[in-house]
């Protein structure tokens, strides 16, 4: 398959012009004080609520005939996006996943994974927290490859969901999981603490070795660009107090996420895909208590995990209605005010669409295949 071969600053400058932004950070801190952080930035409401979902719910990856099947072991509270998929969240023993846009995204060829299971990209991220206490261990089940993933359409957009994942747990530990070409990538270390979105993730960190090498203090990048906000957020993230009170630690992460969000309405008609921040979380992995921030909203509040009852039952599925924008006010600890509710469908793809789609993906790569063949057939009478 030809790649188109771009220096490094070309492919920033592209990756700016067409990606989504978003930025995740996750804080060490003294006494395994560890601490994630994220931003939500996108350029219309994203219809996100706050769900607690219980543990011992059967779920299918709603990709047609072949979807994986589960049973949750872990209950979790999750951000929401359009009431259709999983976009943020933590689950009863600490485990965070987040979702962030990534236009290099390239999922698997269904055509060449036709015996594997499939999974809608809308529970990607819920998979994890179905499942697994750690990185560690949600990383081993990965590396199996034990299903494919299927992306399908923005809801209102005809361009389809491009996105990567992020998990951080209660000691520290960190994972970004990127689909590339096609192909499966995990990065998976301590140290990986903060995510943005393009390029992909080996190629921040390149960027961001020139960064270190000059200091923070010295001068820092200060545009909106996914990979400029990668340089501030690890220079400050590490830069800030370690020790310290609970809440000067919860005080310090919120400046760094706030530090890289987007002003709210800011549109820039150059880069129109750089959005607004919509909303950010910060989740104390040690203490169980997921933050909520809304840009529209005065105050942060936050919700206690330890206050939760995940025992299984649909009667324990509940909803904190967040209300267009995310413009409904809450303060303090908001675990009383979820309402039972009937849980949301995640989006899916039917049977026949997972097979037309397999079919054209069958088609196209027959086509590049003899196209290969050609040239090669060619090459070797011209020598």
């Amino acid at each position: 398959m030809k790649k188109l071969v771009v220096s490094l600053s070309a492919a920033l400058m592209l990756s700016a012009s067409i990606a989504e932004a978003c930025t995740r950070v996750v804080f060490h801190g003294d006494n395994n004080r560890n601490i994630t952080a994220r931003s939500m930035d996108w350029k219309t409401d994203v219809g996100t609520n706050l769900w607690i979902l219980p543990k011992g719910v059967e779920r299918t990856g709603e990709a047609g005939d072949r979807s994986i099947k589960w049973t949750s072991k872990y209950g979790s509270v999750i951000a929401s996006g359009y009431d259709i998929a999983t976009t943020d969240g933590v689950n009863e023993k600490g485990l965070n996943a987040n979702l962030l846009w990534l236009v290099e995204s390239e999922y698997p060829n269904l055509a060449l994974n036709e015996e594997k299971p499939t999974m809608a990209l809308s529970l990607w991220a819920q998979y994890m927290l179905d499942n697994f206490e750690t990185v560690a261990e949600a990383v081993a089940f990965l590396q199996t490859e034990p299903f494919v993933v299927v992306t399908a359409e923005v809801p209102g957009e005809t361009r389809l969901a491009t996105l990567h994942l992020s998990l951080s747990d209660a000691s520290g530990d960190s994972a970004i999981v990127e689909y590339i070409d096609g192909k499966q990538v995990i990065h998976h270390d301590r140290s990986y603490q903060v995510m943005t979105n393009s390029p992909t993730f080996d190629k921040q960190l390149a960027m961001n070795e020139y960064w270190e090498k000059i200091g923070g203090t010295v001068v820092l990048p200060g545009t909106n660009r996914a990979a400029d906000r990668f340089a501030r957020a690890s220079f400050y993230i590490n830069a800030i107090p370690k020790g310290g009170a609970q809440k000067d630690s919860f005080a310090s992460v919120f400046s760094v996420i706030r530090n890289v969000s987007v002003p709210f309405g800011l549109n820039t008609e150059e880069e129109p895909n750089i959005s607004s921040t919509r909303w950010r979380t910060v989740v104390d992995h040690q203490a169980q208590l997921y933050f909520f921030e809304s840009a529209i909203s005065p105050n942060v509040f936050w919700v206690d995990l330890k206050k939760i009852d995940f025992s299984p039952g649909l009667d324990q599925v509940k909803k904190l209605d967040l209300g267009p924008n995310q413009a409904n006010i809450y303060s303090g600890e908001v675990s009383s005010e979820f309402v039972v509710t009937k849980p949301f469908s995640f989006l899916g793809i039917t049977e026949e669409q997972l097979q037309a789609e397999q079919a054209k993906q069958k088609a196209d790569l027959a086509a590049f295949q003899a196209k290969q063949n050609a040239e090669l057939k060619e090459n070797e009478t011209t020598h």
